[in-house]
């Protein structure tokens, strides 16, 4: 199993935050993102938020590749709906790259 931590901004606007946390809770999660993000190897996906910033820790099979994710996701139509929707939200963290939303964290200490 590989662990990974990611981070992303929400724009600073409570009633937004309130919004994405909804979509998020289990009864209004769509059940296709759930399945597209399981097919491509995540065993576990906790996301936790600070103010407007969202962590995300993921645990994965040794062999998840986000490049082989990325690409599923862009060729699933109601994955590309979805971030597309989230966007509204989100907004990206300083120093990221046009377009990019998930910034994948560096481990600077363990236990």
């Amino acid at each position: 199993m590989k662990r990974y931590c990611l981070a992303l901004d929400l724009k600073d606007d409570q009633e937004l935050i309130a919004e994405y946390e909804k979509w998020h809770k289990p009864e209004n999660f769509r059940p296709e993102i759930h399945k597209s993000i399981t097919d491509a190897g995540v065993l576990a996906m906790d996301i936790y938020r600070t103010g407007n910033r969202l962590f995300m820790i993921m645990d994965t099979e040794d062999d998840f590749d986000f490049t082989r994710k990325s690409k599923m996701d862009a060729e699933n139509p109601r994955v590309q709906d979805w971030e597309n929707f989230v966007w509204k939200f989100q907004e990206p963290i300083p120093g990221s790259a046009p377009g990019e939303k998930w910034i994948l964290m560096d481990q600077i200490f363990k236990l």
